[in-house]
């Protein structure tokens, strides 16, 4: 069995596995790269990372529209009910969980989290997904930290990763993740959104094939991996 991954721009992305379709940081209206709308999307569940409004994004509106469940740190999702999402769950960094997709534990990110309208989002988290299919690990944004070394110990089938510098990983640091992570393929992220984060996804990706044994896929909004 495999799982799909659809890159849907900037950090928004979609995992396909077996009946479930997780949308992670769901970021549509708004976002130069999406090429969907959040109407066409239909989650079983939304997974959020940080309260930044280019992850939060489109949350709410499709969290009402199909009745997703949507995770996140606990300020978040209380911070949600009070904009009337209903089907919510709160966890926290190094706490998991076991889903009806699978298992979900947050992890540590080194970043902000403040909500749109200025409320306290709590701390940023990486997502680490163990599905029947593969382990996934979604960084969030982050700076590096040597704990990914721990965190790769859960044996990473494919890392997301931001590479955008400026209020995440630069692609330097990006490429040490790589190396403490040891996935088997890595998808760059946070990226070319605006002039601030511009790179060059492919020289990195030259980078990462060379220095490391991941398989690294440099995806366009739209693109699908299976995993």
């Amino acid at each position: 069995m495999s799982v799909e991954v659809e890159f849907l721009g900037h950090s928004t992305f979609e995992i396909h596995s077996g009946e479930h379709r997780i949308l992670i940081d769901p970021f549509f209206t708004g976002n130069p790269q999406a090429k969907k709308s959040a109407d066409e999307l239909n989650p079983t569940a939304i997974v959020l990372s940080h309260g930044h409004g280019d992850h939060v994004g489109d949350t709410i509106a499709i969290a009402k529209r199909t009745g997703a469940l949507v995770i996140a740190n606990y300020e978040i999702v209380t911070w949600l009910s009070e904009q009337g999402v209903e089907n919510v769950h709160g966890q926290h960094q190094g706490g998991g969980f076991q889903h009806p997709f699978g298992r979900l534990k947050l992890t540590i990110a080194f970043h902000g989290s403040m909500l749109p309208d200025g409320s306290n989002g709590g701390n940023p988290c990486g997502l680490l997904f163990e599905l029947p299919e593969a382990t996934i690990y979604f960084s969030g944004d982050t700076a590096l930290f040597s704990d990914m070394q721990l965190i790769g110990e859960a044996g990473i089938d494919l890392a997301i990763l931001p590479i955008g510098d400026n209020f995440t990983m630069g692609p330097d640091d990006a490429l040490r993740a790589v190396q403490f992570l040891k996935p088997k393929q890595v998808v760059p992220c946070h990226y070319n959104t605006w002039p601030p984060i511009e790179q060059d996804a492919h020289s990195w990706a030259k980078k990462v094939d060379a220095e490391t044994e991941a398989k690294t896929h440099v995806m366009q909004s739209g693109d699908v991996i299976t995993v």
